[in-house]
Formats: C-alpha cells, sequence, structure tokens
C-alpha cells in the first residue's frame, strides 16, 4: 500500500509540475510568464499577459492535470487514490519542480480534480464563481470564496457524509486560499487587479 501511495503521489505531482501557463508563453510567445503581471505562473495570468485564446488554454490545460491526475490514482488504488492523485497533482502545479517551485495558485487544477470527484459539486462552485467575478470582476475573489464554498458543499450534499472527500477539498481549499495570500492583502487595500487589465 505504501509503495502505491507513493507511486500515486509522485505520478501525480509531476503531472501537475507541467505548467501550461508558462510552457504555452515560452511556445507562442517567446516569454517567460514569471516576469509579467503577477509573476504567477498560472491561467489567470496568462489570460491577463497573453490575452483570451492563451488563457483559456492554459485553463482546460491545468483542468485537464487534475483529471489525468484522479484517474490514474484510481486505476492504481481506487477511490483512495484519486483523492490522493487530486491532492498531489495540485501540489505539483503550486510548487512545480520544473519551475523552481514557483508555479501557479491551482484553481484550474482543482476544478479538474473536483469534475473527476464530484461533479455537481464542481458545477456549483463553477457557477459562484463566475457570480462573484461578474458582480466584482475580481477573478481571485471569486477563486477564493468559490475554494471555501466547496467543503461546505461536500458536507451538504455528500449523504452519508465522506470523511476522506472532505478532508481533501479542506486541503485543497487551504491551499488555494493560502496561495492567494497576496491578493488578499490586495483586495483589502483596494489595489487587486481586475478582470480585463493589462499588467505590465
Amino acid at each position: 500500500m505504501s509503495l502505491k501511495y507513493l507511486l500515486v503521489a509522485g505520478v501525480s505531482y509531476l503531472i501537475g509540475s507541467f505548467s501550461s501557463a508558462y510552457v504555452l508563453g515560452k511556445l507562442l510567445k517567446k516569454t517567460d510568464i514569471r516576469k509579467f503581471g503577477s509573476g504567477n505562473a498560472g491561467a489567470t495570468n496568462a489570460l491577463r499577459v497573453f490575452g483570451k485564446k492563451i488563457g483559456i488554454l492554459a485553463f482546460i490545460l491545468d483542468m485537464f492535470k487534475g483529471i489525468l491526475a484522479v484517474y490514474l490514482g484510481g486505476k492504481i488504488m481506487g477511490y483512495n487514490g484519486e483523492l490522493i492523485g487530486g491532492l498531489f497533482a495540485v501540489i505539483g502545479h503550486n510548487w512545480p519542480i520544473f519551475l523552481k517551485f514557483k508555479g501557479g495558485k491551482g484553481i484550474a487544477t482543482s476544478f479538474g480534480v473536483l469534475l473527476s470527484l464530484h461533479w455537481p459539486i464542481a458545477i456549483i462552485s463553477f457557477i459562484f464563481f463566475l457570480l462573484v467575478v461578474i458582480i466584482t470582476r475580481y477573478v481571485s475573489l471569486g477563486s477564493i470564496l468559490s475554494a471555501f464554498l466547496v467543503p461546505i458543499l461536500g458536507v451538504v450534499i455528500n449523504k452519508p457524509f465522506n470523511r476522506n472527500y472532505f478532508i481533501t477539498t479542506l486541503i485543497l481549499a487551504i491551499l488555494a486560499i493560502y496561495r492567494h495570500r497576496a491578493n488578499i492583502k490586495r483586495l483589502i487595500h483596494g489595489k487587486e487587479y481586475k478582470i480585463g487589465e493589462k499588467v505590465e
């Protein structure tokens, strides 16, 4: 069991470590995304720096990292493997070994994980995210509040209560909020970037 755990965790971490925004920026724009915008190697910064096409493509690729990790984890270890795979894919995205452990914030990858584990909760959280972004124009605020909502939805919707799912989504929420700590400071001081703003 321990070897399978290490296998799932290791493979999923490597999958997550593939930075879509960085690779797309290098391939299509000959640019290191970490030197522009917020300096974050994620889909939101790709949208801000490179525009809609690359931003959306980065989001889709990051999302599929989560889906792939959950799928492989399930094949190797069953449901608990899915949980482990999803969690470590997000960890890999946030702290990728290929980019000196400086990656994204894990929202798109977490969404892919949630789609695979419990798609109704994923869809509800995504709709909530969209509403927050439309109303406030802050992607970061939508991401933070949606991440906070997911474990709560797990308690309300999952019957009977699934402890392992709850713990996994709680960890994902904590990781997402932690990675947005700079955004939280900017939100508090009214200096956060709004969607559509081009930050050089």
